[in-house]
């Protein structure tokens, strides 16, 4: 069993610190493997950030290694073979026509498992929308020929991301494109459903004329709860203030000056879903939010509120819906999405009288639909001509000598942005985050440039539908109102390691773990890597040794006797298995907090059980 004190405080020595350039050998690490030298016999590396400023231009030599040169051109070469690019769903005249003045295009739609596998073995790019599954299985029949994977929408449920990077595959998007058509649907659904459009148009159709039947209910001086405050969501809020609605959200990541300005209040989950008569949705569906409307979020809810779903099908229970419709907790429901899609003819939730469904229509505009094509089409032939793309979704390859030193790193970065981002609470959202990197090294001898990537990307992607890596961390966070600070602090240890150790602090919100909110008023955590393992070594002003694998739930306690065994039998009597545990006091017989690692999540019963341990003041529970 680890003990610890308190954390350990180092003098900072030129502590104000940005990213130095890398060295003309590191800044060609971060070339993509996608380049190939049938198009691009000299390349500009262009990003959206200030860390990757444009570098030299570069081209590779017969031997396929890189090396600098003096061209002034980024152009492919017209005399060589054109690229072959596939289009295996329909799309837009424009985004087609450009395609054509760049490569090869290939316009075949509905295409068998089978037949897209035989067609992108002789293929450099494909372009789908949202019903060609893009699998492992068709990455591997490509042979490597495969270079981009363009996906003309936002989501990329369709594509095997971490089968598109092991094949050297960049995946890119068009996240904008859609996002007034999306929000106009929305918008659509909500007056509809609210004056029974659709079931009044069907039952006239059917020969009936029941005026008393179907009164509505207005829409002026109700709550609409915006479930998701990203560029959907705000022009959703934007349109109903016009109608005359309040409206509130829910957006960890939501700058509050954006929302102020549209006269829009941020508030916690809780508050938005329990005092909104209209709740529309717009948040992405990752792990975190998959199924978050469920039977104890409806139990919550005003009784006869009104559901919207624009977003994404998997982010509600279905078959909780229905019960919720069946008690009149939920008064209507209109969705354009669904967990599977087409759904079934003889779904419950489809043929309910009280829900209103179209056809994943949210983009289906003729304005929308050429906007993506172009975006999408650009985006393609910019990753084939060797640029470096702010829509790219997947990570840039990277030196393998690079790599091999950074990677514990590199995982310890991103758990620690996990780990911070859980620890925040309240509707405020997150907006300032302060870095502190402890090294031996020179400045010139560390490029955090990845480091600061992949405490971004455990920062934003658990409730975010964000995809980020190197190449576009740093546009996702000032998009997403995210300002990341970095400082470095000289310390006496080996510079044989890059890092000595890596703090996180959130600045300026409430935690819901008040042992993790330092001296400073702010949430704070930091870790190191030991013997190859990320370790979180402090929370707050308690120090802590434990590594980070599996989930961690911390206890924030009395610092008397018996602890370790109270909570380690609750956790054995449930076949939860402890894999590591440390404590961590600031005085003798005061406070302390426990670190517990675990490798299975404990039911929310053993959780409850914990928390009745007297002594204990508050616990947490923590997915790595």
């Amino acid at each position: 069993m680890a003990f610890s004190s308190s954390c350990s405080s180092v003098k900072a020595v030129n502590s104000r610190w940005t990213s130095p350039s890398p060295s003309p050998s590191s800044r060609l690490a971060v070339i993509p493997a996608f380049l190939h030298r049938r198009y691009a016999t000299s390349v500009k590396l262009t990003a959206t950030s200030a860390a990757l400023k444009t570098v030299e231009q570069t081209t590779l030599t017969e031997d396929n290694k890189f090396s600098t040169v003096g061209s002034d051109s980024d152009e492919y070469n017209p005399t060589l073979p054109k690229p072959r690019i596939l289009v295996a769903e329909k799309l837009g005249e424009a985004g087609v026509n450009l395609l054509k003045e760049f490569g090869d295009v290939d316009c075949s739609y509905d295409l068998s498992p089978e037949d897209l596998k035989k067609k992108v073995a002789e293929t450099d790019a494909l372009i789908v929308r949202s019903g060609t599954k893009v699998t492992r299985e068709v990455f591997e029949a490509a042979k490597g020929r495969l270079k981009v994977v363009g996906r003309a929408g936002v989501g990329i449920d369709n594509v095997d991301l971490q089968a598109a990077t092991e094949h050297g595959c960049l995946v890119v998007n068009a996240p904008t494109a859609n996002t007034v058509a999306a929000a106009e649907h929305g918008i659509a659904l909500l007056a509809s459903m609210a004056r029974n459009v659709a079931q009044a148009d069907a039952s006239i159709k059917a020969g009936k004329w029941e005026r008393s039947k179907y009164v509505g209910v207005s829409l002026v001086g109700k709550t609409l709860a915006v479930m998701g405050f990203g560029k959907v969501g705000t022009e959703v809020a934007r349109r109903a203030k016009g109608l005359g609605m309040n409206v509130i959200s829910h957006d960890p990541y939501a700058p509050a000056d954006r929302a102020r300005a549209l006269g829009v209040d941020l508030v916690s989950f809780d508050q938005a879903i329990s005092t909104a008569d209209f709740v529309s949705l717009h948040m992405p569906l990752t792990p975190a939010t998959k199924k978050v409307f469920n039977d104890e979020t409806f139990s919550k809810m005003k009784k006869g509120v009104r559901l919207i779903n624009v977003a994404r099908g998997g982010v509600i229970d279905e078959d909780a819906l229905v019960r919720a419709l069946d008690t009149g907790i939920v008064a209507q429901a209109a969705l354009d999405v669904f967990c599977e899609e087409p759904p079934s003819k003889d779904s419950k939730l489809i043929q309910h009288e009280n829900v209103t469904v179209t056809p994943h229509l949210g983009a289906s505009t003729k304005e929308a639909q050429e906007g993506v094509a172009i975006e999408i089409a650009e985006a393609v032939a910019g990753a084939l001509r060797g640029e470096l793309s702010a829509t790219a979704v997947n990570a840039p390859m990277v030196d393998p000598e690079v790599l091999s030193e950074l990677t514990p790193y590199i995982v310890l970065a991103e758990k620690l942005g996990r780990l911070a981002v859980q620890l925040a609470s309240g509707g405020k959202g997150v907006q300032s985050i302060r870095v502190v990197y402890r090294s031996a090294r020179n400045r010139d001898d560390l490029d955090t440039r990845l480091l600061r990537a992949m405490i971004t990307k455990g920062i934003i992607e658990p409730i975010s539908d964000s995809y980020v890596n190197l190449v576009n961390a740093d546009f996702i966070a000032k998009q997403k109102g995210l300002r990341i600070s970095e400082e470095r602090m000289v310390v006496d240890s080996s510079p044989e390691y890059p890092v000595d150790s890596i703090q996180v602090q959130i600045l300026n919100v409430e935690s819901n773990f008040a042992g993790a909110v330092s001296d400073s008023g702010d949430i704070s955590i930091e870790g190191k890597v030991k013997y190859g393992v990320p370790h979180l070594t402090c929370v707050g002003s308690f120090g802590v040794d434990v590594s980070l694998e599996g989930n961690l739930i911390l206890c924030r306690q009395v610092d008397q006797p018996g602890m370790i065994g109270q909570v380690g039998n609750i956790l054995g009597e449930q076949n939860v298995n402890v894999n590591f545990m440390s404590v961590g006091r600031t005085v003798l017989r005061k406070q302390a907090i426990m670190a517990i690692g675990v490798d299975e999540e404990p039911d929310n019963k053993t959780l409850e059980r914990i928390g009745g341990v007297s002594a204990i003041e508050e616990f947490v529970f923590l997915k790595l």
